[in-house]
């Protein structure tokens, strides 16, 4: 059973490096897959694998990792980032569980249109079931909101969608979104970063001897982890 709360990052200390999985979770449509297309597109290859594709019959979930040209460094070892996306669809909602284990950090999309709010709502107590069924909460998780396709006529207002899907006890940040042009991807994919590192930071014991501990040094966080 997983330690609520804990970040299920992996260590790698033949290559030095920390990886941290990050799920993008939301309804058919709206934009998950235009995210990650956009982030490895704008990836030097360098610093990027190749985008994986996990195609079912009439959806598909997306993955890649990649090596930030900043990368944070904690004591010694360098960040490394997977990012994956859920099928919309609900019949496929085993993908989605197999797809949240193990997950350190998620970015909620939402589809800013009228008609499709009560999508965004049953995604999101999906989301909530689903980690559930694995001992884990949104509470303990990283994650951050993105209102998509903010360049559409007929969108809801963003306090609206606000009132909708941020209103827990603790709020996050959200991000109005245009992943289409790549409007904001990259400042929602580094705000879900930098708080998945702060909670990796926090959590780490200089007691617990080889395993690596947050660096005073960690160079340009302010600036985000992605170029």
């Amino acid at each position: 059973m997983r330690n609520p709360g804990l970040l299920m990052s992996i260590i790698n200390y033949a290559s030095r490096e920390i990886q941290f999985k990050i799920v993008y979770y939301g309804p058919a449509l709206c934009g998950k897959t235009t995210n990650l297309g956009y982030i490895h597109q704008r990836i030097s290859p360098q610093n990027r694998g190749d985008l994986v594709s996990l195609a079912t019959a009439a959806d598909r979930t997306l993955f890649f990792d990649f090596l930030p040209l900043n990368a944070v460094v904690i004591k010694g070892f360098v960040t490394k980032f997977q990012l994956y996306t859920v099928p919309g669809q609900v019949i496929y909602n085993a993908t989605r569980q197999l797809v949240l284990r193990s997950v350190d950090g998620i970015v909620f999309v939402a589809d800013s249109q009228w008609e499709k709010m009560e999508e965004n709502v049953e995604s999101f107590k999906n989301l909530e079931d689903n980690l559930a069924k694995q001992n884990m909460s949104l509470d303990d998780i990283p994650y951050v909101l993105q209102y998509n396709k903010r360049d559409l006529p007929n969108i809801a207002p963003v306090n609206y969608l606000e009132y909708v899907l941020n209103n827990r006890k603790k709020r996050v940040q959200s991000f109005e979104v245009v992943s289409s042009t790549g409007q904001n991807v990259f400042a929602t994919l580094n705000a879900v970063s930098q708080t998945l590192l702060h909670k990796f930071s926090k959590q780490s014991d200089p007691s617990r001897g080889s395993a690596p501990t947050a660096s005073a040094q960690t160079p340009r966080q302010t600036q985000g982890v992605v170029a």
